[in-house]
């Protein structure tokens, strides 16, 4: 027998001992990624699971304490690339919201579950991916001492990719299913979605597959943080949007021929752990200089309810123990009645308000109609 019949001989061996170390490295890989799959899974199973099972009461919109309109209101004021504007419309109309997050909460306890078991596991990661950018874009501002939800939704990111694009060869029911029923392997559905065995693409085309996916995770991830924080090719900054420090933004301030004061507020910028406190309000000439009429916190907390009209049925501006209270992302229009004795307001005077820290907003007033 010559030699190069030896080696065409052994070409078949040599094939499934390639193919052998192939399964065995794949099977490896799946192991090494165990960790990564099942705590993902556990993040988003616990999201889902916190409202459906342990905490319902976020999912209870006529008295729960913890209704989620009330988290999604309070991402609004940093909320990027135009989601404000649909949880704004969200949270004006009820049955969508109600049913947003009916099925958001059951897609995050789907996947999770998914993710634990193994089964469809790239699908599972897929969705667990989008979950993570759509957080980022809402949530990802927040956080009193750093930005906790960003780094949250940044890792699970990664990790949904990762998990996307290595799948769950060991310890997985598309495993348990590729074993039992072995002509999966030749269906491309089940090769995309599920990760027993590599994707159906060669090894240049998954390696550029890789590579996009890691630039579009590297581009988002370091961009949103660079927005939120600096710290990458600008300065450090408290970001657009404060996490920490209250700020209330106030339009359309307008002295009533009824000797009342009507302003927009709207509670764009702090930590959503703690609501604000307006302790006085005062009406200040156009000089900004002479005092015309001033309310101390006991006046703003003798309130009516009725002088507060909320744009949105959740967090609300409203009278409080030690002034006007609000929760984040609270907007409404507020009524404040002239005290006893104060003459009239020249146009041009201004509005100003000033919380339990001295931080004080502005708005110029104008004669105007009910």
């Amino acid at each position: 027998m010559t030699s190069t019949t030896f080696g065409v001989a052994n070409q078949p061996a040599l094939a499934t001992d390639r193919a052998i170390e192939a399964s065995r490295s794949w099977h490896l890989a799946g192991m090494a990624m165990l960790a990564t799959r099942l705590i993902q899974g556990f993040i988003y199973w616990g999201g889902g699971s916190r409202r459906f099972i342990y905490a319902p009461s976020k999912l209870d919109a006529w008295g729960g304490h913890n209704w989620m309109a009330n988290k999604f209101q309070t991402a609004m004021p940093g909320a990027l690339f135009g989601t404000e504007h649909v949880i704004s419309y969200l949270l004006q109309h009820f049955d969508l919201l109600y049913a947003g997050v009916i099925l958001f909460s059951a897609a995050e306890l789907i996947a999770g579950v998914m993710l634990m078991s193994g089964l469809l596991t790239r699908l599972a990661a897929l969705l667990s991916m989008g979950f993570s950018v759509l957080l980022m874009a809402m949530f990802g501002w927040q956080g009193a001492t750093c930005i906790d939800e960003w780094t949250m939704a940044a890792c699970n990111l990664a990790m949904g990719t990762t998990l996307l694009l290595g799948g769950a060869s060991a310890y997985s029911l598309d495993n348990v299913l590729l074993g039992r029923h072995p002509s999966l392997a030749d269906r491309a559905w089940f090769r995309w979605m599920g990760g027993s065995l590599p994707l159906p693409i060669g090894n240049a085309a998954f390696g550029k597959l890789c590579l996009a996916l890691v630039a579009c995770v590297l581009v988002y991830n370091v961009g949103t943080y660079s927005y939120y924080r600096g710290s990458v090719l600008t300065p450090f900054h408290g970001g657009p949007v404060s996490p920490t420090v209250h700020h209330v933004t106030l339009t359309d301030g307008l002295i009533l021929p009824d000797r009342r004061i009507r302003v927009h507020a709207y509670l764009d910028a702090g930590t959503p752990e703690a609501p604000l406190h307006i302790v006085q309000a005062a009406a200040i000439g156009p000089d900004k200089k002479t005092i015309l009429a001033i309310w101390d916190d006991k006046a703003l907390s003798h309130l009516s309810k009725a002088d507060f009209a909320n744009d949105y049925a959740y967090n609300k501006f409203g009278p409080g123990p030690f002034g006007i209270r609000a929760p984040m992302g609270a907007k409404a229009t507020i009524i404040l009645p002239l005290p006893p004795g104060t003459g009239p307001l020249p146009d041009g005077a201004l509005l100003k308000l000033t919380d339990v820290d001295g931080h004080s907003f502005t708005a110029p007033l104008h004669t105007g109609q009910q």
